[in-house]
């Protein structure tokens, strides 16, 4: 926990915890529940009956102080997340089988390892192996071989320790040269640093995750949440509400996202353009943008054949009579993968590292620099005026500084990790880390047993594409887009899963987990009219306002309606209370009872669960200083050649996923840094 977890609330645990270690810690933790009737009389969490224990637990869920809900949460998730997820030497977990979970397969890339050494005459290092293996520069070998990899691209690299570049970074170990340097290789970074590199251009982009290419994905859940998400995937806001999921590897959330490749909403743009006052949106430049992404991604909508919780999704709209249709995605149609959440193996999900990222290898122009975490943007300030310009990044690998002099800097850090990189930086713009918009997720879940009939009896909950169908709910009380909800499926292996359903008691939890291959999860994703902020790395404050609470259990009330209507035998929500409903036994009143008590209770204070796939607008684009982090065309207020190229620019939250929208975004804005080195 002390490695992995960053969150400005993590000294509830380690006291709590302690405090739990002794007997005067339980009595004021447990109260009467540690006293045990004989001497000693009170005795130690560990040492109490499992009733009791369970009790307490139950106790701190249900408190009325604020403090001892985040401990149960966060202790509750953990715990279930690391059982579920820690496996032995055979790659298993003793509690797969009982719970109908085979894990990752290892015999995808076999046969395409094979083709590549066939085509390069060569043995290739199975580590390294992958469509970026030219362009890939690890800093821990030796630092000859590092400068010849630099110098034989393009770039000009010293290697005497000193201050020259204007900076407030001393005696960095190495300093190198080139017209682009690009922070974050994601959906944005990816973009720009594939466009700059084809134009000519020299570019080396900087990367706080690491590369693993095909052959080195393990693709169990554990392993790659530690490896590819942001904070190993354990991220939160301040008060513990929203469980955040982001990308943190070579490529980004593309990586490791659904698949989805939704072209942005006509309303959206149109609302960008008049109410942001954004031409951008409503030019042929950036309809030709979101063209160029979804040819390059090879975006299709059709599938072969549909995995579990889609085909509940979809038999449960259709029943309804309401529209279900099927989700763009940039994988192939025969891509039947529930593991895509963890790295596509077969390389068959087209992600920035599966295409804008190989364009800056096969290039020439350029190359990536994995496991570097930047440490501040570098400027220099004309003498007479206040104008700054941007003259590159200062980075850290291990223990050892780096400088990069570029040109053009541009910066695709994410939307939960560029504000907090300008900010350190020196930029003063108010807005920057701001209007942090989040579309906030909750989940309700339908058990079908296995039977004969649909559907089908070797389906798994966790196999098949994790988005192929979608659906939207409308509010009618709401006056603006702002109040629709997008229904669809998320992808939930044993660890997640089990972190974010209810809690009761160890045999409930048992119960509900033997459901889990069984268990069809669906959610309604909301475009949020309420804003949170970035602090810090780790401190992100978010308050859920009314009016998206009401249009969140909307759309909950709909999600359970349709899993009754797709035949689940039993229903829930992830409300901490953990009701549940048997629909086959029940009469149309009791459903009708439990669809609107579920759906009409609190999801905030920890009463329910949300979630967050998608981060944005923390820098916005604008064309005032005093409403937006960045001008149109990209490039900030305050520093000349520093611009911004992910999910932060947006000017309020999209309402869909986010992909093709942040792609189409950056690759306008790689045309601006183009026409700027241009001019210089």
């Amino acid at each position: 926990m002390s490695q992995r977890l960053h969150h400005p609330k993590k000294w509830i645990l380690r006291v709590g915890l302690w405090s739990l270690s002794t007997w005067i810690g339980s009595l004021v933790l447990c109260g009467r529940r540690s006293f045990i009737g004989g001497f000693p009389y009170f005795r130690r969490f560990c040492r109490l009956p499992k009733k009791q224990r369970e009790e307490t637990l139950l106790n701190w869920a249900s408190s009325y102080f604020l403090l001892l809900r985040m401990f149960f949460r966060s202790i509750k998730l953990i715990t279930a997340l690391v059982f579920f997820t820690q496996v032995d030497e055979k790659r298993k977990n003793l509690a797969w089988k009982a719970i109908g979970y085979n894990g990752p397969s290892s015999d995808h890339s076999d046969q395409e390892e094979e083709l590549n050494e066939k085509k390069t005459n060569k043995k290739m290092p199975k580590e390294i192996f992958g469509p970026l293996y030219n362009g890939i520069i690890d800093l821990k070998d030796p630092r000859e071989a590092v400068t010849k990899k630099l110098t034989g691209h393009g770039f000009t690299v010293s290697t005497q320790k000193s201050n020259n570049n204007g900076s407030s970074i001393s005696n960095p170990v190495m300093t190198i040269q080139c017209d682009a340097v690009v922070v974050g290789s994601g959906s944005g970074g990816g973009v720009v640093a594939g466009l700059l590199a084809k134009a000519g251009y020299k570019v080396l982009v900087v990367e706080k995750g690491n590369y693993y290419a095909r052959s080195n994905l393990s693709q169990l859940e554990g392993q790659a949440m530690d490896e590819m998400y942001l904070s190993g995937g354990i991220l939160a806001t301040s008060d513990m509400n929203v469980v955040i999921l982001a990308g943190s590897t070579v490529g980004g959330g593309s990586t490791i996202n659904w698949s989805a490749s939704i072209k942005t909403p006509k309303h959206v743009m149109k609302e960008w353009a008049e109410k942001s006052e954004l031409e951008l949106f409503e030019s042929d430049l950036y309809r030709e943008a979101m063209d160029v992404v979804c040819e390059r991604m090879g975006v299709q909508c059709g599938f072969v054949e549909e995995g579990f919780n889609n085909e509940v999704l979809r038999k449960g709209c259709e029943e309804l009579g309401l529209q279900v249709k099927n989700i763009p995605r940039n994988a192939s149609k025969d891509h039947y993968c529930g593991f895509c959440s963890l790295g596509c193996k077969k390389g068959q999900k087209q992600g920035t590292s599966e295409t804008w990222l190989v364009d800056l290898v096969e290039s020439g122009n350029g190359l990536i620099l994995p496991g570097c975490k930047a440490m501040e943007v570098l400027y220099e300030c004309e003498s007479g005026n206040k104008k700054k310009t941007s003259t590159g990044i200062a980075f850290a690998f291990e223990e050892e500084t780096y400088v990069v002099e570029s040109r053009a800097t541009i910066v695709a850090c994410g939307a939960l990790r560029t504000p907090h990189l300008l900010k350190q930086s020196g930029l003063k713009n108010g807005n920057i880390g701001r209007n942090l918009c989040l579309h906030p997720v909750v989940m309700a879940w339908g058990w079908f047993p296995e039977e004969e009939k649909w559907p089908e009896k070797k389906k798994k909950s966790y196999e098949g594409g994790i988005m192929t169908a979608m659906s939207s709910v409308v509010n009618a009380e709401a006056k603006t887009t702002y109040g629709e909800t997008v229904i669809q499926t998320p992808s939930l292996h044993p660890g997640m899963f089990a972190g974010v359903i209810p809690w009761t008691s160890s045999n409930d939890f048992k119960t509900r987990m033997l459901k889990f291959s069984r268990t069809a999860h669906v959610f309604t994703l909301l475009r949020d009219k309420g804003t949170g902020t970035i602090n810090s790395k780790s401190y992100i404050d978010y308050n859920l306002n009314d009016e998206d609470e009401e249009s969140l259990k909307k759309g909950l009330e709909s999600v359970l309606n349709i899993l009754i209507a797709a035949g689940a035998e039993e229903i829930g929500t992830h409300n901490s209370e953990g009701k549940s409903l048997n629909v086959r036994t029940a009469s149309v009143v009791e459903i009708e009872r439990f669809v609107r008590k579920e759906s009409s209770k609190s999801l905030k204070d920890l009463s329910g669960q949300i979630c967050s796939a998608h981060q944005m607008g923390s820098c916005r684009m604008g064309t005032r200083p005093e409403e937006s982090a960045v001008r149109p065309t990209g490039e900030t207020w305050e520093v000349e050649g520093l611009f911004v190229a992910d999910t932060s620019v947006f000017p309020t939250a999209l309402g869909v996923n986010p992909m093709v929208t942040v792609m189409s975004i950056a690759y306008c804005i790689g045309l601006n840094v183009v026409e700027a080195l241009k001019k210089k």
